[in-house]
Protein backbone atom coordinates (compact mmCIF):
# COMPACT_ATOMS: atom_id res chain seq x y z
CA UNK A 1 0.00 0.00 0.00
CA UNK A 2 0.93 3.57 -0.75
CA UNK A 3 1.96 5.61 2.14
CA UNK A 4 0.66 8.99 1.78
CA UNK A 5 3.19 12.01 3.86
CA UNK A 6 1.36 14.45 6.19
CA UNK A 7 2.68 16.91 8.44
CA UNK A 8 1.04 17.28 11.40
CA UNK A 9 0.56 20.42 14.01
CA UNK A 10 -0.53 20.52 17.33
CA UNK A 11 -2.17 23.44 18.11
CA UNK A 12 -3.57 25.19 21.28
CA UNK A 13 -2.99 24.80 25.10
CA UNK A 14 -1.89 22.50 27.47
CA UNK A 15 -3.80 19.65 26.78
CA UNK A 16 -2.57 19.59 22.94
CA UNK A 17 0.58 19.99 24.49
CA UNK A 18 0.40 16.99 26.62
CA UNK A 19 0.69 18.51 30.07
CA UNK A 20 0.48 16.15 32.69
CA UNK A 21 1.36 12.89 30.93
CA UNK A 22 4.03 10.63 32.34
CA UNK A 23 5.97 10.48 29.06
CA UNK A 24 6.23 12.05 25.74
CA UNK A 25 4.70 9.19 23.81
CA UNK A 26 1.57 9.04 26.37
CA UNK A 27 0.42 13.29 25.33
CA UNK A 28 -2.23 13.72 22.63
CA UNK A 29 0.11 14.42 19.50
CA UNK A 30 2.31 11.53 19.44
CA UNK A 31 -0.71 9.35 20.39
CA UNK A 32 -2.72 10.95 17.56
CA UNK A 33 0.24 10.46 14.88
CA UNK A 34 0.84 7.07 15.92
CA UNK A 35 -2.84 6.03 14.76
CA UNK A 36 -2.60 7.74 11.74
CA UNK A 37 0.75 5.94 11.08
CA UNK A 38 -1.18 2.80 11.27
CA UNK A 39 -3.77 4.14 9.07
CA UNK A 40 -1.24 4.41 6.19
CA UNK A 41 0.54 8.10 6.53
CA UNK A 42 3.91 9.21 7.27
CA UNK A 43 3.54 11.47 10.09
CA UNK A 44 5.72 14.37 10.47
CA UNK A 45 4.33 15.67 14.06
CA UNK A 46 4.89 19.42 15.44
CA UNK A 47 3.69 20.35 18.55
CA UNK A 48 3.71 24.28 18.68
CA UNK A 49 1.09 24.74 21.42
CA UNK A 50 1.39 26.24 24.67
CA UNK A 51 0.58 25.39 28.32
CA UNK A 52 -1.57 28.19 29.44
CA UNK A 53 -2.72 29.36 26.02
CA UNK A 54 -5.90 30.94 25.74
CA UNK A 55 -7.24 31.42 21.81
CA UNK A 56 -6.10 34.88 21.88
CA UNK A 57 -2.57 33.19 21.91
CA UNK A 58 -3.16 31.00 18.85
CA UNK A 59 -1.86 34.05 16.23
CA UNK A 60 1.33 33.00 17.51
CA UNK A 61 1.21 29.40 17.15
CA UNK A 62 -0.39 29.75 13.47
CA UNK A 63 2.92 31.88 12.97
CA UNK A 64 5.32 29.36 13.86
CA UNK A 65 3.23 26.83 11.60
CA UNK A 66 3.36 28.86 8.66
CA UNK A 67 6.83 27.96 7.27
CA UNK A 68 6.14 24.20 8.24
CA UNK A 69 3.74 23.47 5.74
CA UNK A 70 1.54 21.86 7.45
CA UNK A 71 -1.28 19.64 6.21
CA UNK A 72 -3.48 19.09 8.98
CA UNK A 73 -3.74 21.03 12.53
CA UNK A 74 -5.54 19.61 15.48
CA UNK A 75 -6.90 22.50 17.45
CA UNK A 76 -7.38 22.04 21.29
CA UNK A 77 -8.26 25.00 22.97
CA UNK A 78 -10.80 26.84 25.51
CA UNK A 79 -9.99 25.26 29.14
CA UNK A 80 -8.03 28.64 29.74
CA UNK A 81 -10.39 30.99 28.21
CA UNK A 82 -13.10 29.24 30.75
CA UNK A 83 -10.78 29.39 33.66
CA UNK A 84 -9.60 33.09 33.08
CA UNK A 85 -13.87 34.35 32.51
CA UNK A 86 -12.46 35.16 28.48
CA UNK A 87 -16.00 36.30 26.75
CA UNK A 88 -17.19 33.55 24.79
CA UNK A 89 -17.43 35.64 21.96
CA UNK A 90 -13.93 37.13 22.29
CA UNK A 91 -12.66 33.82 22.03
CA UNK A 92 -14.72 32.84 19.04
CA UNK A 93 -13.35 36.04 17.09
CA UNK A 94 -9.58 34.89 17.73
CA UNK A 95 -10.67 31.27 16.92
CA UNK A 96 -12.09 32.53 13.53
CA UNK A 97 -8.78 34.28 12.45
CA UNK A 98 -6.70 31.62 13.45
CA UNK A 99 -8.81 29.13 10.98
CA UNK A 100 -8.91 31.71 8.41
CA UNK A 101 -5.14 32.22 8.51
CA UNK A 102 -4.58 28.46 8.63
CA UNK A 103 -6.84 27.52 5.79
CA UNK A 104 -5.31 30.53 4.03
CA UNK A 105 -1.90 28.43 4.32
CA UNK A 106 -3.83 25.24 2.88
CA UNK A 107 -4.03 23.50 6.07
CA UNK A 108 -6.86 21.33 7.20
CA UNK A 109 -8.20 21.65 10.56
CA UNK A 110 -9.42 19.34 13.36
CA UNK A 111 -11.16 21.82 16.01
CA UNK A 112 -11.46 19.92 19.08
CA UNK A 113 -14.02 22.27 21.40
CA UNK A 114 -13.02 23.14 25.18
CA UNK A 115 -13.72 20.61 27.44
CA UNK A 116 -16.32 20.45 30.19
CA UNK A 117 -14.82 22.01 33.31
CA UNK A 118 -17.17 21.46 35.41
CA UNK A 119 -15.65 17.55 35.44
CA UNK A 120 -12.58 19.15 37.22
CA UNK A 121 -12.15 17.83 40.71
CA UNK A 122 -11.32 21.40 42.02
CA UNK A 123 -14.71 22.89 40.95
CA UNK A 124 -16.87 23.35 43.86
CA UNK A 125 -19.88 20.91 43.73
CA UNK A 126 -22.22 24.29 43.87
CA UNK A 127 -20.66 26.00 41.00
CA UNK A 128 -20.68 23.11 38.42
CA UNK A 129 -23.76 24.19 36.94
CA UNK A 130 -22.75 27.56 36.08
CA UNK A 131 -19.20 25.94 34.50
CA UNK A 132 -21.53 23.28 32.69
CA UNK A 133 -23.31 25.89 31.02
CA UNK A 134 -20.47 28.38 30.16
CA UNK A 135 -18.45 25.57 28.63
CA UNK A 136 -21.04 24.49 26.71
CA UNK A 137 -22.02 28.12 25.34
CA UNK A 138 -18.01 28.47 24.55
CA UNK A 139 -18.70 24.86 22.52
CA UNK A 140 -21.30 26.15 20.83
CA UNK A 141 -19.21 29.35 19.72
CA UNK A 142 -16.65 27.11 18.76
CA UNK A 143 -18.19 24.95 16.45
CA UNK A 144 -19.75 27.94 14.72
CA UNK A 145 -16.62 29.47 13.76
CA UNK A 146 -15.39 26.05 12.96
CA UNK A 147 -17.59 25.27 10.21
CA UNK A 148 -17.99 28.61 8.78
CA UNK A 149 -14.06 28.59 8.35
CA UNK A 150 -14.36 25.62 6.81
CA UNK A 151 -12.81 22.91 9.47
CA UNK A 152 -13.62 19.87 11.02
CA UNK A 153 -15.31 19.70 14.45
CA UNK A 154 -14.50 17.13 16.83
CA UNK A 155 -17.29 17.34 19.00
CA UNK A 156 -15.94 14.67 21.95
CA UNK A 157 -17.11 16.67 24.83
CA UNK A 158 -19.76 14.29 26.17
CA UNK A 159 -18.16 11.33 25.86
CA UNK A 160 -15.46 12.50 27.55
CA UNK A 161 -16.42 14.56 29.95
CA UNK A 162 -18.51 11.41 30.98
CA UNK A 163 -15.78 9.07 31.57
CA UNK A 164 -13.80 12.03 33.33
CA UNK A 165 -16.62 12.91 35.62
CA UNK A 166 -16.55 9.20 36.90
CA UNK A 167 -12.84 7.94 36.90
CA UNK A 168 -10.37 10.09 39.20
CA UNK A 169 -7.47 8.20 37.28
CA UNK A 170 -8.04 10.10 34.23
CA UNK A 171 -6.81 13.23 36.21
CA UNK A 172 -2.76 13.50 36.63
CA UNK A 173 -1.68 14.62 40.10
CA UNK A 174 -2.61 18.14 39.78
CA UNK A 175 -6.12 17.38 39.76
CA UNK A 176 -6.44 19.82 36.28
CA UNK A 177 -4.54 17.91 33.27
CA UNK A 178 -5.13 14.47 32.23
CA UNK A 179 -2.94 12.11 33.51
CA UNK A 180 -0.98 9.59 30.95
CA UNK A 181 -4.85 7.55 30.93
CA UNK A 182 -6.69 10.36 30.20
CA UNK A 183 -4.87 10.84 27.24
CA UNK A 184 -5.15 7.65 25.98
CA UNK A 185 -9.04 8.18 26.64
CA UNK A 186 -9.03 11.96 24.54
CA UNK A 187 -7.16 10.23 21.72
CA UNK A 188 -9.61 7.85 21.61
CA UNK A 189 -12.35 9.68 20.87
CA UNK A 190 -10.51 11.88 18.55
CA UNK A 191 -8.78 9.27 15.86
CA UNK A 192 -12.22 9.11 14.15
CA UNK A 193 -12.61 12.52 13.26
CA UNK A 194 -8.34 12.89 12.72
CA UNK A 195 -8.29 9.96 10.42
CA UNK A 196 -11.26 10.99 8.56
CA UNK A 197 -9.67 14.46 7.71
CA UNK A 198 -6.51 13.26 6.63
CA UNK A 199 -8.38 10.22 4.52
CA UNK A 200 -10.60 13.45 2.85
CA UNK A 201 -7.26 15.70 2.43
CA UNK A 202 -5.43 12.74 0.76
CA UNK A 203 -9.06 11.63 -1.41
CA UNK A 204 -9.02 15.37 -2.91
CA UNK A 205 -5.42 15.47 -3.85
CA UNK A 206 -5.72 12.19 -5.55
Amino acid sequence: MTRTSLRLALIGDSLAYGSGAAGPRDALGPRLAAALTDAGYDVDLAVLAVPGAVTGDLTAQVRRAAPLGVDLAVVVVGANDLARLVPPAQSAAALASALADLRAAGTDVVVVPAPDMSTVPWVPPALRPLVQVASATLQREQAAVARRNGAMVAAVSDAVSAAFGTDPALFSADRFHPSSAGYAHIAQALVPHVVAAAHARRDAAA
